[in-house]
Formats: structure tokens, sequence, C-alpha cells
């Protein structure tokens, strides 16, 4: 049984940037409605009620993980402590995007699962690619495609974005090996609450994971939750390690922990969302009222990254070109368009961070260090940064 307990209202898809604002354009703009649920039994936190896949992962899927330093690092780093640990013979990619985890292993080991077909392009360049969506139908193809299962299957931020987790895990349990384990990375459902960061809620995130409900969910399909990393990665995610239940691996006290702590902060409880909702509500007033005080006093606000979070944001916000002059976005495919549903432009930074810009709004929040570094001359001009996270402040 499912619970609503956040309504972030009429929101459109967050990877639709808009290449004009023609009124045809503006006419066929999809949106929908973005409520947030709690399941009472399985402890599962997801969008009420999903949009149609086939909607957002097209072949003009935006987002490039390997164009942030940060991922780039992130996924080299986690790929050799994988292979070094596990040993993999034959490994498979759910969602592998623009190839930036999967560049780290020997092509003939490897095969890559990614519905968007302009990111496919580039991932079978170098690895053998299926650009379908991940089902019980694909498992079965790759099955005889390779006739053997796999030692590792990896999946970050993918696994999240796919409606029918039935579907999913019993697929996954298909081709997985019996020695073999499944890394799942996600957002991390606490992270969630104690950063009062609803932005990670928006189409693509239809579930936003705890351990807890991982634990329930896998339990049904003869799969089980192992171990698991805290990781910083997205403003505060999990590393998921899964096995099959006749596995060697035995429980380590760090998910054991992990899990106490979880329950601690009663992830298990609808009344931890209903307050969660009375602060995210808070949260949107008082950014409203920060960004329209810097206006009363003639300054120029721009945002910094068109990141799906920001979408979420400004939609439910309602922030638009009246209050943001434009986004800055290093992402080339992104430049030239304007941001979904609130129809600010969006330009390269190197035309849009200069010595006009008193303010500029944190879109990419989660890559705050890494900004910050970046922007050290501009700080020092007197470049200020506002962020919502965990609540709404001036850096």
């Amino acid at each position: 049984m499912r619970k609503i307990f956040l309504n972030l209202g009429k929101q459109p898809l967050a990877n639709s940037f808009l290449n004009d604002l023609s009124k045809k354009t503006l006419k066929n703009e999809f949106f929908y409605n973005l409520k947030i649920s709690f399941d009472i039994y399985s402890y599962l936190v997801s969008v009420h009620t999903p949009v149609n896949p086939k909607r957002q992962y097209t072949n003009k899927y935006a987002h490039r993980a390997s164009e942030s330093k940060t991922m780039r690092n992130a996924f080299k780093k986690i790929a050799y402590k994988l292979n070094k640990k596990f040993k993999p013979n034959l490994i498979m990619e759910i969602g592998s995007n623009d190839g930036v985890f999967l560049k780290n292993f020997s092509p003939k080991k490897v095969v890559a699962v990614e519905p968007c077909k302009n990111l496919a392009k580039l991932t079978r360049k170098k690895f053998k690619t299926f650009p379908e969506f991940w089902n019980i139908k694909l498992s079965k193809k790759i099955l005889k495609y390779k006739n053997n299962k796999f030692d590792l299957i990896f999946s970050a931020n993918t696994i999240s974005h796919i409606p029918n987790l039935k579907e999913t895990f019993l697929a996954i349990n298909n081709v997985l090996s019996d020695r073999g384990v499944m890394i799942i990375e996600d957002p991390s459902l606490l992270s969630v609450i104690q950063n009062n960061s609803y932005d990670q809620f928006y189409d693509e995130h239809v579930y936003v994971f705890s351990a807890i409900a991982m634990q329930n969910i896998l339990k049904k399909f003869n799969l089980r939750l192992f171990d698991i990393d805290i990781i910083s990665t997205h403003g505060g995610s999990l590393r998921y390690y899964i096995c099959k239940n006749n596995s060697k691996y035995k429980s380590t006290s760090k998910l054991i922990n992990f899990i106490k702590l979880e329950k601690k902060n009663k992830l298990n409880k609808f009344l931890t969302y209903k307050k969660f909702a009375i602060k995210v509500e808070k949260s949107k007033n008082q950014l409203k009222e920060l960004i329209k005080k810097i206006k009363l006093k003639n300054k120029k606000i721009i945002s910094y990254g068109a990141t799906y979070k920001s979408t979420t944001v400004f939609n439910y916000c309602k922030i638009n070109s009246n209050l943001f002059d434009y986004v800055t976005d290093t992402t080339k495919n992104k430049q030239g368009k304007f941001t979904p549903g609130t129809h600010i432009p969006i330009i390269s930074p190197k035309i849009g961070i200069n010595n006009t810009v008193d303010y500029a709004f944190l879109g990419a929040w989660n890559f705050k260090r890494e900004i910050l570094n970046k922007e050290k001359q501009n700080i020092k001009r007197g470049l200020k940064f506002i962020s919502h996270v965990p609540k709404t402040h001036i850096i």
C-alpha cells in the first residue's frame, strides 16, 4: 500500500531541453504531476505515477557522465576496486551511458546495455552494446550471445530509473552467475532526508532507495544484499552489493550497522516523510524570498548547471527567466537550448561566467567542491553562490 506524502506539482521531463520557444514547441511540451509516495510494507519511496521510459530515454538523451571530472575519477576508482576484489571473467553494465565506467576494462570481457541510441553509438565503438531497455527478453538474448553468465553486473544511477522492479531483478537473476555480484549505485534516501534534497525526485528517479527497502525487494527474487558502501556521489549515494541467496558472501557488519542507522532515522515510518514534506515547502518559500530580495537590489543572478535536479527546483519554486538571466552548462548539446518548463536560456560558462554576474544558483550542488575550486578567481572578485541544500543559504 502506497501513501502520497509530497506533491512537487506540474513538472516537465528533466531531460527535455527545448530547442526554441515557438508556439508549436511550447504546445508540445510534456508535463506530468510529480507526486512521491511511501510503501508502508516494503518501505520503498517512489514516484507515485511513473512516466513511460520510452518518452525519457531517446536518441537525444543529453547527460554525459564522462564530462564530469568527479564522475570520471569515481568510476575509475570503483572499476579498479571491483576488478581486484571479485576478479570477474565477464562483466555487464546496465545503463552504460557514454562508457565512462566500462573503458576501465578489456572490451573482450564487457557487454554494455544502453537504451539511448545516441549514447549506445558511443559505447559500441569499443564494446558490444545492446541499445535496448533492460528486461527478461533482453537478458535471454544476451545469454544466448555470450553462452555464459556474468560474474559482475554493474549499474550506476539506472536501476532507480526502471519502473518495473520485478522484471528488472528477474532478468538480473537470469544472467548472474552463482559466484557473481551485482553492484548498484543510486542516491541514498537517508541523504535526501538529511539534506532536504527534494530535487533528487524527478521523472527519471522513479525510486530513491533505502537499504531497508532494497533488502525487502530482493528477497522476492532469490537475491540478497550482503554489503554496502556509503559514497559521496550525487550528494550522497549508496553502493549495494547483491548476490544470489546461495552465494558464499556473508552480510557485513557495515551493512548491518547502516540498516540500524536507517531505522534509527525512522526511514520505515510514514511520519518521517510527512515531516520531510513540511521542510520541503519551507525550503521553497525561503529560496524564492532570497532570490526576490537579491533582484530588488538589481543584482544579476544566473544558475550554474542545467541539471535534472534544477528542473525540479525551478518548476516547483516557479523560477524562470524573470529571476535568472540564464543557465550555464559545459554540456555542448544543452547550450543554445532552454530549460524544461521554465524556459531559461542555456549558454556556455565561457560566455556566461563573467564580471557582470553577482550570484549563481548551484544547480549542480552535488559537485559543489569541484565548482568552487574551478571558480576561485570569480569568487575572489565577488561572485557568490546560492544553494538550497541542506537549507537556503549564500556561500
